[in-house]
């Protein structure tokens, strides 16, 4: 029987990685799609992949080009992809909307068109998110929660999640929104405050350095394990019918809460190291995010196995075993 083909946009960073790992031991034929530069420097771009390279097919290719995404769809033609590649750091798209809201937005759009065109039958997944919820009006929030975004990011998260919405009621393809609330874990990106709360823990535990400096450390954030949103993210594909889910723990937590977990974990007083520092803060503050899975729980009995503490425990262990590592 022949492998079943997915496509995997930003398959490189944190999400591609856990996903490509659980599909490879489902059985699939997994291509992915990276930048160009990516490729250029495989040592620095691609280190989360780096002991899957060997099992996947990767193509270059840009989010800004609907040529090239088009020219990849045609060579894979899929049965699945899952679109998760964007500019995803949100205090970054406000240093540069122009770019976040071209990419984002564009981007879905080309990989809509092209898979519309050439695999209309393919089982498409779109990686919403809960920033654009935003200044949401209620607590927790659920699929029909009003979005409010307070970012270039949750604006550019808006767009295509309804862009895939009208593709699936327009043209009948079956096309999903993952609504992921924050997840974490050691291949986070260093730019996140999860992992640069748990990087400097180590590095001051390690002695590399004294300080840490954040931004508000009372935002409240529902916080998960991405190794277990991505299992959510499959089984959205293989339902009878397409149709949007929230992905979220239930919990929420403050900054302030992982920075004290972190810190406590390293076994250092964290109040001797942090500086808040207001050059940190957003232009628009997101105060409170906490989701409601229940309808994923019920429709695709799904649920998060990672909790709080051992996410933040796994993050800063993961860490202090990189920089020791580094040192031998």
């Amino acid at each position: 029987m022949k492998k079943r083909k997915v496509f995997v946009t930003g398959i490189d960073g944190q999400d591609g990685s856990y996903l490509t790992e659980l599909l490879l031991k489902k059985g699939y034929d997994v291509y992915g799609m990276v930048r160009r530069v990516a490729l250029e420097d495989p040592e620095h771009h691609l280190w989360r992949i780096k002991h899957l390279l060997k099992d996947v097919t990767i193509y270059p290719a840009s989010l800004e080009s609907y040529p090239s995404i088009f020219n990849v769809v045609e060579k894979i033609k899929p049965q699945e992809c899952y679109h998760l590649a964007a500019q995803s750091f949100v205090s970054y798209s406000f240093e540069d909307e122009f770019s976040t809201i071209n990419t984002n937005i564009n981007g879905t759009h080309y990989v809509l068109s092209a898979l519309k065109e050439k695999v209309p039958q393919c089982r498409v997944y779109f990686a919403a998110s809960s920033e654009m919820f935003g200044n949401a009006k209620e607590t927790p929030q659920n699929e029909f929660t009003p979005f409010h975004p307070r970012s270039p990011y949750g604006i550019s998260k808006v767009a295509g999640f309804d862009l895939t919405r009208n593709y699936r009621e327009a043209y009948g393809m079956f096309a999903c929104n993952g609504i992921c609330f924050n997840h974490e874990s050691p291949r986070r990106g260093f730019e996140f405050v999860t992992r640069k709360i748990s990087y400097a823990a180590a590095e001051i535990k390690m002695g590399l350095t004294k300080k840490l400096h954040l931004g508000n450390l009372e935002a409240k954030r529902d916080w998960g394990f991405a190794g277990d949103y991505v299992e959510a993210m499959w089984m959205m594909l293989q339902q009878d019918k397409p149709d949007d889910y929230v992905i979220a723990t239930g919990e929420t937590h403050s900054v302030r809460e992982f920075v004290e977990l972190a810190f406590g974990f390293a076994g250092l007083d964290w109040k001797k190291h942090v500086v808040v520092d207001k050059a940190f803060y957003r232009p628009a503050e997101v105060h409170l995010l906490m989701g409601d899975y229940s309808k994923a729980r019920k429709k695709l009995g799904w649920k998060p196995k990672v909790g709080f503490r051992d996410l933040v425990r796994m993050m800063v262990d993961s860490d202090i075993k990189r920089i020791k590592d580094r040192r031998k």
